[in-house]
């Protein structure tokens, strides 16, 4: 109930704006999928293809009942709605994956339980139901919640092979595996923990290598069938997975393998645990490698190969930690648990609620990590922005937006969008004639942000704007280096500009990236 409190609440955070610029590709991907009666998503850069069914069958159900009960003539009528207003299917959706983060907790509370106890289960299911990154990521329509899903499934039947070596348990492992796969590449990683645990068991003398063979089987078959244009449209998986594939990303390029390390722990995780919360967990760790060898083998091969896989790539994102989280706090719970164990068997007396007041004091730091985050997501600067706009900009205004500002659509200025090769489009002209995917990929072009930096040079006089809202430009201004085109453009445009104003986020009350509003000259 915590959990679900905490995920479902400011769940509408933006709308109709859209913050978060990922969020729209999937969902007009998912609808193309609808619109064009198919079951190619199109797109495999993550995969995503169980995120973009799961987003489909949302879409199908909203639709059906909005056209049962009179509310939507037809599906092109339902689309022409959520042009106009995309709660209508942005929340449902977000509800959905909000249920999966939910679910995560209930996982992790089995999983942590058969490790440690029932003890260990409810303090790491606490610990992950009030975890800030956790929530965060619960509440917006990407991969990575359903990917950590899919591997916490995995590991409780790697567990279970561990301890039993049932054909069933090879099937359900090789089953999550193939989902988790075909929802996020690196999600792969997790089928070394059943591997881990069927080879232990094989050098027991167990004789389980069909066993073995069978999880592969299984695996492999699952994500064929989950996910079966990665066959059929390999073309389109091989150019999806070069875009990914990119050295440099703004605001999100690594260092290295222990710059990332460095980063994560003391950035993302520190932050979401505490600093108590991460040293207890390393404890944790420790502690279930040497006292619990079945789940030392059964959970950390994949666990740990995962981390290390996000640590040595070229790029970092927090959100990449999402699936390590259950595990961080399973390792905390157990630290905590041991240790009141450890307590009471030296102590004369009979020590009562020590689990309870570690697990408080615990808490504090991670609820106000939630709490900060949440006011962030509600007071993001691109609704500050928005705002600002209306106070200064006269109605006859022309406004070029870097980010999907729908909650300006309904006043009276000109709004311009950078779109790549088509350079700035009216917004508004977009929105009315319902841009599909298929042709706005083309015109991003694998490009990694969809921004002015990425602009054709010989559109950037269409860019010319009374009023620009910038998104990305001090990405760009402060890596002239690495993004040497991309800067160009926005010197260029800005070039005898006044500042308006900047609009930076404030930790704990805002969010959001660092918005720069200039005012130009009229063209």
């Amino acid at each position: 109930m915590l959990a679900a409190a905490l995920r479902l609440h400011g769940i509408g955070f933006g709308l109709p704006a859209l913050n978060d610029p990922d969020e729209p590709l999937f969902m007009m991907t998912a609808v193309e999928m609808i619109r064009n009666q198919s079951l190619n998503p199109g797109w495999f850069g993550h995969p995503g293809t169980i995120t973009l069914y799961t987003i489909a069958l949302v879409t199908l159900l909203v639709g059906g009942i909005g056209i049962a009960t009179g509310r939507y003539a037809d599906a092109d009528a339902l689309v022409g709605a959520v042009y106009a207003d995309p709660g209508i299917l942005f929340v449902p959706t977000r509800i959905a994956i909000a249920l999966c983060g939910v679910l995560c907790v209930y996982l992790t509370w089995r999983l942590a339980k058969r490790v440690g106890g029932a003890g260990t289960g409810l303090l790491a299911a606490f610990f992950l139901a009030i975890n800030a990154l956790q929530i965060d990521y619960s509440q917006v329509i990407r991969t990575d919640v359903q990917a950590s899903m899919f591997m916490l499934l995995c590991l409780l039947a790697s567990l279970a092979i561990a301890e039993r070596g049932r054909w069933r348990d090879y099937l359900l492992a090789g089953l999550f595996v193939g989902l988790g796969c075909a929802t996020k590449w690196p999600a792969a990683a997790i089928a070394l923990s059943p591997v881990a645990a069927s080879l232990w068991r094989i050098a027991q003398g167990e004789r389980e290598m069909r066993s073995l063979l069978a999880f592969a089987a299984a695996a492999t078959a699952t994500l064929v069938l989950a996910s079966p244009y990665l066959l059929l449209d390999y073309p389109t998986v091989l150019r999806d997975l070069a875009g990914e594939a990119r050295p440099l990303h703004p605001g999100a390029t690594g260092g290295g393998p222990l710059a990332n390390i460095g980063w994560y722990l003391g950035g993302p995780l520190i932050g979401a645990f505490g600093a108590a919360g991460l040293a207890l967990a390393a404890l944790g760790t420790g502690l279930l490698a040497l006292r619990n060898r079945i789940a030392a083998v059964a959970l950390l091969p994949g666990v740990a190969t995962f981390g290390v896989l996000i640590c040595i790539q070229a790029l970092r994102w927090e959100r990449w930690l999402v699936p390590l989280l259950p595990f961080v706090a399973l390792a905390l719970g157990y630290a905590v648990h041991q240790l009141a164990e450890m307590l009471r068997a030296r102590s004369a007396r009979p020590l009562r609620g020590i689990e309870p007041l570690a697990a408080l004091l615990l808490a504090l730091p991670m609820l106000q990590a939630a709490q900060h985050r949440a006011a962030e997501r509600s007071n993001d600067t691109r609704q500050i922005a928005a705002a600002w706009l209306r106070a200064h900009a006269p109605p006859d205004s022309s406004i070029l937006v870097e980010h999907a500002a729908l909650d300006l659509v309904a006043g009276q200025w000109k709004l311009l969008f950078p779109l790549g090769s088509a350079g700035c489009v009216d917004a508004r002209q977009v929105l009315a004639r319902k841009i599909r995917y298929a042709e706005a990929e083309p015109l991003r072009a694998g490009r990694p942000v969809v921004d002015l930096g990425n602009v054709d040079m010989d559109r950037l006089p269409g860019c010319r704007a009374r009023f620009a809202v910038l998104s990305h430009y001090d990405r760009y201004r402060d890596a002239p280096a690495d993004y040497p085109a991309e800067w160009q453009r926005y010197a260029a445009l800005t070039r005898g500009a006044v500042l308006r104003q900047v609009i930076a986020p404030v930790r704990g009350s805002s969010g959001g990236p660092t918005l720069h509003i200039f005012e130009i000259a009229k063209p």
